[in-house]
């Protein structure tokens, strides 16, 4: 409603949000979805459930204990952990006192906060922000990065920070919160910014500053599973240090996403289950991620970042389409965005694809799909894509590799030839 003029569409003078149906329907969207990991789904499908804190006791050993305090002990051949993550909570002195949100109990709210306060810059901290100064909120973000998705293709982070400005989120950038105090107005959190002391009020804070493991209680000193502060240490077939007790998810991988713990444990279901003697293993590193940070645009990315190629010492070569070259995307008011595609020097093998776009999230399985089964940009180039879609980014990259193809002696040898055409 707010791009409506650009389309010719007069909106009203005022765009109200009500935030408790919003919130609302994001809760019923969950509670429909969850039905695919609850209890009762599992357990129709022949899984014995026991509810409770899982231990470990032996090298075969688990004991559960229930929430009225009865203690069952399973006996298992191999195990798997999979106990997640949860949101870091940084050491901020006066931060608990105050109180603050997380992305796990942020969908709980009813009321918009006035004014909210986001920590870290990094894709939970990104996309929340964002979502909430566009359903009301005064977003102040702030980052100890120097800029946005600092783990991200420097060009995509640039686009997401500069339209954050644009929609008149606060960016606090190379800082951190010193301390927070809560007052009547609110909650006063103190920085410096280019060595100069600042405070801002808030009414809220929510923390977006990365995950922490859930290794305590579990024992696992008992039986030898090394874990640190990012969680569990797996090998490439995820096994732990215990070779008979596996691990997958958040709680064993640096890739923080639902899709990621899915092929994970998909991986663990084969070497537990279908590898006799050790044979037909799957390999955590024979995994081609894609990921997504859900920002308007999105930023997908997959396989190798040109640092990346760089530290490697590959040769790489990097074609870039922006997007005020497609025409669907100009149609759609969308032109903030581009494909940068890393291939193989001297080759059309893809190594890595940046994509940032409104549907890029949409759009990089093509690409991760031409990684996984080694389709090179020739081939890509030969797939009819549909018109006007913003997917034909993908075959004008691929042409543009085809035109690299046409040297000063390729078109003497055409030249040729078209004497016989």
């Amino acid at each position: 409603m707010r791009d409506a003029a650009a389309f010719g569409i007069r909106s009203p003078g005022t765009i109200k949000v009500d935030f408790a149906a919003v919130m609302e329907r994001m809760r019923k969207i969950r509670a429909e979805i969850s039905h695919n990991d609850s209890a009762d789904r599992f357990a129709g499908l022949g899984v014995d459930l026991f509810i409770g804190s899982g231990r470990f006791e032996t090298d075969s050993s688990v004991t559960v204990t229930g929430d009225r305090g009865d203690i069952s002990t399973l006996r298992y051949k191999k195990a798997v952990i999979a106990t997640g993550t949860r949101a870091m909570r940084p050491a901020i002195p006066g931060l608990e006192e105050a109180g603050y949100l997380t992305n796990e109990t942020v969908f709980s709210l009813t009321d918009c906060p006035s004014r909210l306060l986001v920590i870290g810059g990094g894709p939970i901290g990104c996309e929340l922000a964002q979502a909430f100064q566009r359903l009301g909120s005064q977003v102040t973000l702030i980052h100890r990065g120097q800029h946005l998705l600092d783990r991200e293709d420097p060009d995509a982070a640039a686009i997401v920070q500069a339209q954050f400005q644009r929609e008149g989120i606060d960016l606090i950038l190379g800082s951190e919160p010193l301390r927070v105090e809560a007052i009547a107005a609110g909650k006063v959190v103190y920085f410096e910014r280019d060595g100069i002391p600042e405070n801002i009020t808030v009414e809220a804070i929510l923390i977006g500053a990365g995950r922490a493991p859930n290794v305590e209680g579990l024992n696992l000193e008992t039986v030898d599973v090394t874990y640190d502060q990012r969680g569990v240490t797996v090998n490439d077939y995820l096994q732990t240090t215990n070779p008979q007790i596996y691990a997958a998810g958040d709680i064993c991988l640096d890739w923080k996403f639902t899709h990621a713990a899915d092929a994970a444990a998909r991986i663990v279901i084969q070497n537990t289950l279908f590898a006799p003697f050790g044979k037909f293993r799957a390999k955590l590193s024979g995994l081609t991620m894609p990921w997504v940070t859900f920002t308007d645009p999105e930023v997908a990315h997959v396989g190798l970042y040109e640092h990346e190629a760089r530290s490697q010492g590959v040769a790489y070569e990097t074609i870039v389409v922006p997007f005020d070259r497609v025409d669907r995307a100009i149609t759609d008011g969308e032109t903030a965005g581009f494909l940068k595609v890393i291939h193989r020097q001297g080759s059309d093998q893809i190594l890595g694809a940046t994509l940032v776009s409104r549907h890029a999230g949409e759009t990089i399985s093509e690409l991760t799909t031409a990684i996984v089964h080694n389709i090179g940009l020739g081939q890509l180039a030969s797939v009819i894509h549909p018109y006007p879609t913003q997917a034909d980014c993908i075959k004008k990259a691929a042409d543009a590799y085809k035109k690299t193809k046409l040297t000063k002696t390729t078109r003497q040898l055409l030249k040729f030839l078209n004497r016989f055409a």
